[in-house]
């Protein structure tokens, strides 16, 4: 069983910055593919941002690409989502997930092969 603890959110105005943490309670968190999702009120849990087991692939939906950046430090058993020139419409609650995967360089973007999530943060962008 793998636990997953987001942090970071919060309230920001338009063009500001956040980033947002996710530790896992787990020895191999380099076994696991991770992801970043979101779900704004009325809406379904999107896909944000996913990254390999090592960290040299990534994938970003095309709303926040070149604004969003996703990376892992697989000693601290965390990854990360750093969110730069925040859009109101980027206001949702925001969940990482873990996908245990045998290859080093698959990212994955479809939420239901995700095993594991976390709780979710609230990101709130004012305008």
């Amino acid at each position: 069983q793998v636990q997953l603890v987001e942090s970071g959110g919060g309230l920001v105005q338009a063009g500001g910055s956040l980033r947002l943490s996710c530790v896992a309670s787990v020895r191999t968190f380099s076994r696991y593919a991770m992801g970043w999702f979101r779900q704004a009120p009325g809406k379904e849990r999107e896909f944000v941002a996913g990254i390999s087991r090592s960290g040299r692939s990534t994938n970003y939906a095309d709303a926040v690409k070149g604004r969003f950046t996703i990376d892992r430090d697989n000693a601290k058993s965390t990854v990360f989502l750093q969110m730069n020139s925040l859009k109101p419409e980027d206001t949702a609650v925001y969940y990482c997930a873990a996908d245990f995967q045998f290859s080093e360089n698959t990212y994955v973007t479809d939420e239901v092969q995700y095993d594991y999530w976390g709780q979710g943060t609230q990101v709130t962008v004012s305008s």
